[in-house]
C-alpha cells in the first residue's frame, strides 16, 4: 500500500493514519457533538473500519482523507482531504472535499486551513477540474468553511443524499463547488 503524501501548514499536518490515531479517532466519532449532523455515531469498530477505507482509498486514487494533527504537540484532531462521491446524485462521480474535527479543534480555523491545502493538492498537484462538498443545510459551520474557500451553491442543486435514509431530517443536503479557474483567480493565478 502507497504511503499518502503529507501536507504541512503553518500549525497542521495532513499525515498518513497511525495506529494511535484509532483511539482518538473513535472518541472523536462517538462523540454526539462532533456526530450532530449525521444519523450516527460510530462505534470503536466502524471508526476503525472508516480508517481502512481512507487507507484503501489512498492506494487506489493517490488521494484520501488525512489525518489531521497539530505540528505542534502532534495529538490528532480529526481528518481532512478528497474522496470520490460515486454515490447516485446529480453531480456525481466527483471529488468531495470533507472535514471532521475534534469538538476542542473548533474556532480555531483549523478546519479552513487543513482545508486550504487539500484544495492546493488537488487543483495543483493532481489538476482536478472541479472539487465539491456538501452537508446538510444546518450545519452552518461546515457551510462557512465552504464560504470561506471560494466555494459557490447554487439552490438548485440541493439534494436528498442517498446514503441517509428517506425522510430523515439529515437527508437534504446542499452542494457546494469550486472549480480550478475560479481557485486559481482566488490565488491571483
Amino acid at each position: 500500500m502507497s504511503a499518502a503524501p503529507r501536507l504541512i501548514t503553518a500549525r497542521l499536518l495532513l499525515r498518513e493514519w497511525r495506529a494511535e490515531d484509532r483511539e482518538p479517532y473513535a472518541a472523536l466519532n462517538a462523540d454526539p457533538a462532533v456526530r450532530e449532523f449525521f444519523p450516527e455515531r460510530l462505534t470503536r469498530a466502524q471508526s476503525d473500519a472508516q480508517i481502512a477505507v481512507f487507507e484503501e482509498h489512498f492506494a487506489a486514487h493517490g488521494f484520501g482523507m488525512w489525518a489531521l494533527s497539530l505540528r505542534s504537540g502532534g495529538e490528532l484532531i480529526g481528518f481532512t482531504g478528497m474522496d470520490l462521491a460515486t454515490y447516485d446524485a446529480p453531480f456525481a462521480p466527483a471529488v468531495e472535499i470533507g472535514w471532521r474535527l475534534a469538538r476542542t479543534a473548533w474556532g480555531h480555523g483549523y478546519a479552513t486551513e487543513a482545508a486550504l491545502a487539500t484544495l492546493e493538492f488537488g487543483f495543483e498537484a493532481l489538476e482536478l477540474r472541479e472539487i465539491v462538498a456538501c452537508t446538510t443545510p444546518a450545519n452552518l459551520r461546515s457551510r462557512a468553511v465552504m464560504e470561506r474557500l471560494g466555494m459557490t451553491r447554487d439552490p438548485r442543486e440541493d439534494f436528498d443524499h442517498p446514503e441517509v435514509a428517506a425522510g430523515h431530517p439529515l437527508c437534504r443536503h446542499v452542494l457546494y463547488r469550486l472549480g480550478a479557474a475560479a481557485w486559481r483567480k482566488r490565488r491571483g493565478g
